[in-house]
């Protein structure tokens, strides 16, 4: 009997060991990251297998239920433009959209959507798996397989080894992850989720360097709980545009739900100040540097001691859930504590508590130590993408993993890289920070963090990236016919408006209105729309010549037009300096230069060149530390 039964583990293992063998890329961790970077890959013909500990977490939304925001929308419109799932997920499970920054000229502009958590990663995994090519496999791993400093695959906690050409990890927050909540510690890499051990040693061993960071999130909350007459509410759009640049069916505007705005006061400081005693922040048990722009409760009331209120977005997390996130109430006070003020902020009286906030601390690896592809230098065709190289944020760390999936398929097919300039998307800018800057802090994506942001603006990333990813093999031909109608459209609308006059009687009580200066004799629609504040839909409504002209065109094509119309001499401006730039992106440095030549360097420039090995004197150029003066001598070197 005993000896049956060691057969039929023995038959079952080399059967399992035979289904998991020889793939073309493995992907370990299916958070935001991994999903896009299995899909990537994939859908470029790669043979994928994606490995989570968990099935049931596959593109968990661990922390808000939300997607999108300043700057962050415009990475998730990029991802869309690509060709990957974020932009179509988000807005299959939206349940409230909103356009920031509309007051703002349209490089502000930033899509922003609240999601159902559940339904949004069901169709994550629902796409994933109607994705041909990837594998799932429920395991952690613990080890990598490393031959002659190349990784081949992956040993997992079962014991299996599982070969590949190319290993990306996107381990979020779980590599030796510990969970604080007062003076408990629990490891795990999320609440009820075990952490991941191994891979920070091994790879230590080859030489990488890694260190902690943290993050947090807020209490939930039950909204049947909840006074909503006590707070202000936030309600979606009249207009639901959306992310994906595909014909995705989207939530109609009056079907939003609503969240809600409320406030801490002094009363509720002083009784989270009650529980800094037993803070793991405050008494040293946590490590790892917080999130500088998305700070703790108790590190808003010491760091801003004068404010004397902090805002609080209430916001559901579902259609069909009563569970509440409170965000801006991330804490790893006390349980006790956190219900205690919680209960203090105006229409949270009565709220009952589903499970309170919690801080988190794990490994991550200085991104100095990745090329542009996100392939670590030390170990070739391994990849790092989202936390673990440092950043906050799901959209963050989908960009990364897409772009790692696009590049591991490059490069064990023997093609070109793909990387994107600072000048070509976000996801360029935040790719080249990372590794010529690294980041001791959870690096987040902010507008401002983009010289070219009137380029890269959430409106045109299709007209920016989906012809260069279609020529890759990626971006569907769908996408590419809609950029290519999108296009045309838009050049037959700016000759309309260029040649289409308008009559002083048509606009001139309009003008008078909005306090611009009427016109004496007929103008061109384009030449009036020039004015700052005088919109395209506002000439239309006040022509009704124009309005017959242009009642077929879509609103899209219309606002790319008018944005290209009224904003023509910033963009060419931009445009003008990106070429001029080009020059020092264009100049190469050798591979193997050799830094201890320049004598005249300064001591802190050596070691960062020696560190980082920019590419390029632009790469080189924007490395913290480095002074003009040690670009001008580097120049003259190389020059010679």
């Amino acid at each position: 009997m005993e000896q049956g039964a060691l057969f039929f583990k023995i038959i079952a293992s080399a059967y399992l060991c035979q289904m998991l063998q020889n793939y073309d890329v493995i992907v370990v961790g299916a958070g935001h990251a991994g999903c896009e970077a299995a899909a990537a890959a994939a859908n470029m013909g790669s043979r994928v297998l994606l490995i989570t500990m968990n099935m049931q977490t596959i593109a968990q939304m661990s922390c808000n239920p939300a997607m999108g925001g300043i700057a962050k929308g415009q990475i998730v419109r990029e991802i869309d433009a690509l060709g990957g799932y974020s932009g179509i997920v988000t807005d299959l499970s939206t349940i409230q959209f909103r356009m920031l920054n509309k007051s703002k000229g349209p490089a502000m502009w930033s899509p922003r959507a609240q999601n159902d958590r559940q339904l949004f990663a069901s169709k994550w995994r629902e796409m994933l798996e109607n994705t041909p090519n990837v594998d799932f496999y429920q395991d952690s791993v613990n080890e990598l397989i490393i031959k002659n400093n190349k990784a081949c695959g992956v040993i997992t906690s079962l014991g299996h080894k599982i070969e590949s050409d190319a290993v990306i990890i996107t381990s979020g927050t779980f590599l030796n992850g510990i969970i604080h909540i007062g003076e408990k510690q629990i490891g795990g890499g999320r609440v009820a989720e075990k952490s991941a051990t191994g891979i920070t040693e091994q790879l230590i061993s080859f030489g990488l360097e890694s260190d902690r960071l943290k993050t947090g999130t807020p209490p939930r909350v039950d909204g049947r709980s909840l006074d909503y007459s006590k707070m202000e509410e936030q309600k979606g759009d009249e207009e639901v545009v959306g992310f994906s640049y595909l014909d995705i069916p989207r939530i109609k505007a009056a079907d939003q739900r609503s969240c809600y705005i409320t406030y801490t006061d002094s009363i509720v400081h002083d009784i989270l100040k009650t529980g800094f005693d037993r803070s793991p922040m405050y008494q040293g048990r946590i490590e790892g540097v917080g999130p500088r722009y998305c700070p703790s409760i108790e590190d808003k009331i010491n760091r801003f001691a004068d404010r004397e209120r902090h805002q609080l977005f209430v916001e559901p997390e579902g259609w069909n859930t009563v569970e509440i996130y409170v965000n801006g109430f991330s804490t790893s006070l006390p349980e006790e504590v956190q219900y205690e003020a919680l209960r203090k902020v105006p229409g949270f009286e009565k709220a009952r508590m589903f499970r309170p906030g919690y801080a988190i601390e794990y490994d991550y690896f200085q991104p100095t130590q990745l090329g542009y592809t996100l392939e670590t230098k030390a170990i070739k065709n391994l990849y790092f993408a989202g936390q673990i190289n440092g950043t906050t944020g799901y959209e963050e760390a989908a960009c990364q993993g897409i772009m790692a999936g696009i590049n591991a398929h490059l490069k064990i097919n023997d093609k070109a890289p793909l990387i994107l300039k600072r000048s070509d998307a976000y996801i360029g800018v935040l790719i080249d920070d990372l590794i010529s800057k690294g980041t001791n802090e959870p690096y987040r994506m902010f507008t401002s963090r983009a010289e070219f942001r009137t380029l890269l603006r959430q409106d045109n990333a299709d007209l920016r990236l989906t012809e260069l990813s279609h020529q890759l093999g990626f971006a569907s031909a769908e996408r590419l016919h809609k950029v290519e109608e999108k296009t045309n459209q838009v050049n037959s609308i700016k000759s309309l408006l260029a040649n289409h006059n308008i009559l002083p009687e048509e606009v001139n009580e309009f003008l008078s209105g909005v306090d611009s200066m009427t016109i004496t004799e007929k103008q061109k629609a384009s030449k009036l729309l020039l004015r700052p504040n005088v919109s395209l839909h506002q000439i239309i409504e006040n022509s009704t010549a124009l309005k017959e002209i242009l009642k077929d065109k879509e609103l899209d094509h219309l606002e790319q037009a008018e944005i290209q119309i009224k904003y023509e001499r910033y963009i060419e401006k931009e445009k003008e300096i990106v070429e001029r730039m080009m020059t020092l992106e264009n100049k190469m440095i050798p591979e193997n230069f050799d830094y201890d030549k320049l004598s005249a360097l300064s001591i802190e420039a050596l070691q960062k060149f020696k560190k980082v090995r920019p590419l390029t004197i632009g790469q080189a150029s924007r490395i913290s530390g480095v002074n003009p003066s040690d670009i001008q001598i580097l120049m003259v070197f190389i020059g010679r």
